[in-house]
């Protein structure tokens, strides 16, 4: 019997320590402390998306970065579902619209040319990476749908990266023709500055500031690179309790069966 409890107890030890500090060893890899840290509302265990600030950063992400930025994985309807920006379904279908897109072919073999819907995914930019590049001083803009994934620290770092370009340039830096962000790797990068005080009016009058658009549309990127997060942190927490349950139970039975050996 004390065999069996020992083994239980320090396996039940084990699983909690490891439970409790997952999270920190988590958050810890990979972390790049220059980067600025606002705090959005979506991190920690209990975090959420702020949906007006998810609605004005795509107001951004439509006005701004979509002239070079595309987001492959996301569909219009994926802005009008829970956990995201909920606009209605109607200005969903609206924004849809304002998209065209050719589809199939007619009688006569000409393509043909209709208005974006719901299922459709975001329309892309460019017609090829080669025009894409020609366009951006040879480099070429990435897709952002999981921009915060591919990047360290992602959301802070972006922020950092959009909230950080400077016009005085260190005297040992040569960049070129590019511009300097000493949030980029090496100071020098080939996107020019994309957001300016007021590049954006915004519909529900917040002043758009460089600081504020760039929260904004690095909030909506996190949430675009995991649209369900909300829903996966509620699941967590029920598995979890499952978890706790199960364990006590286990702990009782053992306990009840093994009363008796000595």
């Amino acid at each position: 019997m004390n065999i069996f409890k020992k083994i239980f107890k320090n396996n039940f030890s084990f699983f909690l320590v490891l439970f409790i500090f997952s999270g920190s060893l988590n958050a810890a890899e990979g972390t790049t402390f220059k980067n600025q840290k606002p705090g959005f509302s979506f991190e920690g265990p209990f975090g959420k998306f702020d949906k007006e600030s998810l609605k004005r950063g795509y107001q951004v992400y439509s006005e701004v970065c979509s002239a070079c930025h595309g987001m492959k994985q996301l569909s219009f309807r994926n802005l009008s579902q829970p956990g995201g920006p909920e606009f209605s379904v109607e200005k969903v279908k609206a924004i849809a619209s304002g998209y065209s897109i050719f589809d199939g072919t007619n009688e006569y073999g000409e393509p043909i040319e209709r208005s974006m819907a719901l299922t459709d995914r975001f329309p892309k930019p460019y017609g090829s990476k080669d025009e894409a590049k020609a366009a951006n001083n040879g480099a070429y803009p990435p897709d952002l749908s999981l921009i915060v994934k591919a990047r360290v620290d992602g959301y802070n770092y972006l922020y950092s990266l959009l909230n950080g370009y400077e016009e005085e340039i260190p005297e040992d830096l040569d960049i070129g023709d590019l511009s300097y962000n000493p949030w980029f790797p090496g100071g020098a990068i080939a996107m020019y500055q994309p957001l300016y005080d007021e590049s954006v009016e915004y519909e529900d009058g917040t002043i758009a500031t460089i600081d504020q658009m760039s929260y904004d549309v690095t909030n909506f990127l996190a949430w675009a690179a995991e649209p369900t997060m909300e829903e996966r942190k509620k699941l967590g927490f029920t598995v979890m309790g499952f978890l706790f349950i199960f364990l006590i139970l286990m702990y009782l039975s053992v306990n009840k069966l093994f009363k008796d050996v000595h």
